[in-house]
């Protein structure tokens, strides 16, 4: 894995009105896999926009970071919460791609699926199988850091715990660094080396998977570890 580290100096979101309404104000780093990790409107999808550059117009965005690449569109991979809606359904697989058809096939057997995967229409393949053309699209540009939005909620378990070992392994064979939002402690546990706690917009706790597991600062932070072990979403 690559030893340089991704900084976020500093990001901030803030609303266009005559008083400036600030709705995220964090800093954290990734070093390798970064998960956050906060209730419903803690500011985990924000921020993903933000990386996307998919604010809306009534926001603005101060971001400044450290790194031996640039963020944009080539080097930023996205990988959405719901494969049913992230493809066109009446498109074949080959063509949601816009890269040749041998990257194609040397995509899809990244993820473990066989190239007649091309010539069918979402429809026909299961959660599992689009799941894994959609980490397959995000790998079109090779790119540096991975952006993950809940990727595993609209999978059973069996799927899910495969797609996290697919991530881990294409992790570790091409060296992209992963940004795993998500309300579910328990899904990155195996995953992920560190841990950002948000709540409303702020870090209220950081550290290494082990340390928030075993010994979790705030009871807001123990909330969500419980509710994610006993498979329940932590919402206000």
């Amino acid at each position: 894995m690559s030893q340089n580290i991704f900084t976020i100096k500093s990001l901030q979101i803030s609303k266009k009105s005559p008083i400036e309404s600030k709705l995220l104000d964090i800093n954290f780093f990734i070093a390798d896999s970064t998960a956050l990790i906060g209730e419903s409107g803690s500011g985990k999808s924000i921020t993903i926009k933000a990386f996307l550059n998919m604010l809306p117009s009534n926001l603005e965005l101060h971001i400044d970071y450290k790194s031996d690449f640039e963020l944009n569109s080539q080097t930023i991979g996205y990988v959405p919460q719901n494969p049913f809606t992230s493809l066109s359904p009446l498109t074949k697989i080959k063509k949601q791609f816009s890269t040749s058809a041998n990257r194609q096939k040397e995509l899809l057997k990244l993820v473990n699926l066989e190239s007649d995967t091309l010539d069918k229409y979402p429809m026909e393949l299961s959660g599992g199988q689009l799941q894994r053309v959609v980490i397959a699209l995000s790998l079109e540009n090779d790119p540096k850091i991975l952006l993950l939005d809940e990727p595993t909620t609209a999978l059973d378990t069996n799927n899910k715990q495969m797609i996290l070992q697919l991530l881990k392994d294409l992790q570790n064979e091409l060296h992209f660094k992963m940004l795993f939002v998500t309300h579910d402690i328990d899904s990155i546990k195996n995953i992920c080396n560190d841990v950002v706690i948000l709540k409303n917009g702020k870090i209220c706790e950081y550290g290494t998977i082990d340390e928030i597991l075993t010994d979790p600062k705030t009871h807001y932070t123990r909330n969500l570890i419980n509710a994610s072990f006993t498979n329940k979403e932590f919402r206000k």
